[in-house]
């Protein structure tokens, strides 16, 4: 006599976990909405962030040469939070890790406020690590949205390009929250950057649940030569990025009020994402190769034009060519990356952590450009 496997008996076990076929189409179109808001309200959280805490730390400090303290221990939470990123997207999902990044977000934010209303400099410095660890986790919505998007560059593009509309937000919501907590300064906006990760908490959670795993995963860090170029290459990038971002709130400060810090930023983090949106339009023009070596291009202009510069215009010029040269970087080394066969997750772990290792250099080269 024959049973039919479809039908269950007594002592068999059924497995209710999702089967990987939910990592295809079903999911694509759901998947890639929530990840470029996620994404998007996560940017706006550094914005508001990066524009305060160089002049923080200049208020705060108790000597000069601790004055970007703050700004480095941002990148260094993000450095930190890399890998240990990559491998809780692999083992819990995107929607749990992103979920974790967005909390310590908030929390870091939280302290952040707490830290610039009772002029306590220590906790400045620790506000600004856990918000740097947001900040490492959420560097890895571009590559959640390789998978989800199935068509090439689209996906990554959209995610990329939906940070736009948060720079481009970025000064109101600071002036707005400035003057809600008017005499406090900075505390508004540390504030504002808090709620934006706790929003964008909302969005990760809706996502639909997997397990962003990598075609290579099982191969460890085999395969680390084709990451080499790229991985220079963008922490190249990363360096020169993070070392005009800290200088500019620094220089512009010099000839102009304070709301002037953030708009000279936000034009700048608009020029990071920008370039995805127009990109998103002609997917074939996305093409690696010729996007990193372009994007280091530029780099190299805007920090020229930024140690040439003595306006705010300048300067915001100069911070502008730098975020661009920084997209088209980080988009060519992304896809060159995930061209070909994908890298395994330690290796995407391991890359992050190594841009942003470039980043805290940059901090530290910070105070000397401006």
């Amino acid at each position: 006599m024959s049973f039919s496997t479809a039908v269950p008996r007594a002592g068999q076990l059924e497995c209710i976990c999702e089967p990987s076929t939910l990592d295809a189409a079903a999911t694509n179109d759901r998947g890639t909405v929530p990840l470029a808001a996620g994404f998007a309200l996560s940017v706006l959280a550094q914005v508001m962030t990066l524009s305060i805490l160089p002049l923080a730390g200049l208020a705060l400090a108790p000597s000069r040469s601790l004055t970007t303290l703050p700004y480095t221990a941002f990148y260094v939470g993000a450095a930190l939070a890399s890998l240990p990123a990559s491998l809780l997207l692999d083992s819990f999902g995107r929607r749990a890790a992103f979920s974790l990044g967005a909390s310590l977000g908030a929390a870091g934010g939280l302290v952040l406020v707490w830290a610039l209303v009772s002029m306590h400099f220590n906790a400045l410095v620790l506000g600004a690590f856990w918000l740097g660890i947001a900040g490492g986790f959420s560097l890895f919505y571009r590559h959640a949205a390789v998978p989800v998007g199935g068509k090439g560059a689209g996906a990554v593009l959209i995610v990329f390009g939906a940070a736009t509309l948060a720079s481009l937000a970025a000064p109101t919501i600071s002036s707005v929250a400035e003057s809600l907590a008017s005499p406090r300064v900075f505390a508004g906006t540390a504030a504002a950057a808090a709620l934006a990760h706790v929003t964008s908490l909302f969005a990760t959670a809706s996502l639909p649940y997997r397990r962003v795993r990598a075609g290579a995963g099982a191969k460890g860090l085999q395969g680390w030569r084709c990451i080499l170029v790229p991985t220079a290459l963008g922490t190249a990038g990363w360096f020169t990025m993070t070392a005009v971002m800290g200088a500019t709130p620094l220089a512009v400060i010099g000839c102009a009020p304070s709301e002037a810090v953030v708009g000279a930023v936000a034009w700048h983090v608009m020029a990071m994402y920008a370039p995805s949106v127009l990109l998103a339009f002609f997917p074939r023009l996305a093409l690696p190769t010729p996007l990193s070596t372009f994007g280091f291009l530029l780099l190299v202009a805007g920090a020229a034009a930024f140690m040439l510069s003595g306006s705010v215009a300048g300067f915001s010029a100069a911070a502008a060519l730098v975020g661009s040269g920084w997209s088209l970087t980080m988009l060519g080394t992304t896809l060159r990356i995930h061209q070909a066969s994908p890298a395994s997750r330690w290796l995407l772990g391991l890359h992050d952590a190594t841009l942003l290792s470039g980043a805290v250099l940059g901090t530290l080269a910070a105070g000397a450009l401006a």
